[in-house]
């Protein structure tokens, strides 16, 4: 018996410690972290300048509220909209939360150009959270099963068409704005085609129109820029990014410029907990760390090293249809749906998860080396072939 609800189907493994890429569960078993609590620890797990962090600050303060200025958050959003050349920032507690906040921007803004019933173009695959109006954002399926009726205001177009866009934004006047993930996380690692979020931004312009960028997943170096977006050198009019950005402690951002960072006035939005001291203390010293370690470019690196080194060993796999990553950010297509690996991966005490039903996803943290990388490739290739064996016996 348990007093937890079961909307999460759990592994039997919990984990009472970790330092780097490595975790330990109860009985003693060591565990490879190529998850990263789905692109949280950036930094791996007990990360020295982290530690340091958390108990200074716990030791000093931990809460005060929004009602008043706090400094951390301060200088932490000055930080972000150096990194990422946006204009403000509202501060949230999580992904949801921040994207959250970039619809109610879309609102605003549609509003503001005189439109009654603003809408948002969204892609096929996406994923933006689980709160009602994220949830329908979301490409959802079997996510939004149950829980109709769903925020109204979303139109759906292809990921990576930006002439299905173009064509929106031209015959309905409502269109307030455009969300989109330059990096489909939970969609399979789905990667924006060269000149795709280019194109968005034109487009946008063209129309008076809000380019979004959910960052959740792909933002703090992750791809090996800052932000995905700067591999194509866009500067949207909103990016939201959380995940990576505590190490695992809670905190999202929603990130605004031009326009788009007047939109909100005192009063239009807010958050109990967003920005409060712990966190923004804690998510500045990971700043402060992915750049003074250099790990913008060791998931550059280590991600091309990841993905040539998985095309290699795999590339004559029966199963295997596809491979692509964006730095640190893995997908292995499948043929057939694969969740058994997990389980499989697990029991060779390896972490990693499947998306998208055949997707086996890899999100190992930034600081990752090239031994690292060599088990991750050979327990993967091992897992993938042990399922073959299986399926094919079953048959």
């Amino acid at each position: 018996m348990t007093a937890l609800m079961s909307n999460y189907a759990r592994k039997d493994v919990a984990f009472t410690r970790g330092v780097g890429v490595w975790l330990w569960a109860e009985n003693g078993d060591k565990y490879l972290d190529a998850l990263a609590g789905i692109a949280v620890c950036g930094l791996g797990h007990a990360h020295p300048k982290i530690i340091h962090t958390i108990s200074q600050q716990a030791e000093t303060l931990l809460h005060t509220s929004n009602i008043y200025r706090i400094a951390s958050q301060e200088r932490l959003g000055w930080r972000l909209c150096q990194i990422s050349r946006m204009d403000r920032v509202f501060f949230a507690n999580s992904g949801a939360e921040a994207n959250e906040a970039a619809i109610k921007l879309a609102r605003l803004h549609g509003h503001r150009q005189g439109l009654d019933r603003p809408a948002i173009i969204v892609c096929e695959n996406s994923f933006h959270g689980r709160t009602m109006a994220t949830l329908s954002a979301t490409d959802g399926g079997q996510a939004q099963t149950g829980f109709e009726p769903l925020v109204e205001g979303f139109i759906r177009v292809p990921f990576n068409d930006s002439d299905a866009v173009a064509q929106l934004c031209r015959s309905n006047r409502q269109v307030a704005a455009i969300m989109v993930e330059p990096v489909q996380g939970e969609g399979g690692i789905q990667i924006a085609d060269q000149g795709y979020l280019q194109a968005l931004r034109a487009i946008c312009d063209r129309h008076d129109v809000l380019l979004m960028l959910d960052e959740v997943q792909s933002g703090n170096g992750r791809t090996g820029k800052w932000f995905a977006c700067q591999h194509e050198g866009v500067i949207p009019d909103v990016l939201t990014t959380a995940k990576g950005l505590g190490n695992g402690v809670p905190i999202g951002a929603c990130l605004a410029s031009g326009k788009a960072a007047e939109l909100f006035v005192a009063g239009a939005h807010g958050s109990t907990f967003g920005g409060n001291p712990l966190a923004c203390a804690t998510a500045l010293s990971v700043l402060a760390a992915i750049e003074q370690e250099d790990l913008l470019e060791n998931a550059s690196v280590m991600g091309r090293l990841l993905l040539e080194s998985l095309q290699h060993k795999l590339a004559h796999h029966a199963l295997v249809k596809n491979i692509r990553g964006c730095g640190l950010m893995l997908g292995i297509t499948l043929s057939q749906p694969c969740a058994q690996i997990v389980d499989i991966a697990l029991q060779q005490k390896l972490l990693l998860n499947v998306t998208a039903n055949n997707v086996i996803r890899l999100l190992p943290p930034l600081i990752v080396n090239e031994e690292h990388i060599e088990q991750i490739v050979d327990i993967t290739a091992d897992c993938i072939e042990l399922f073959h064996r299986q399926t094919q016996s079953a048959l």
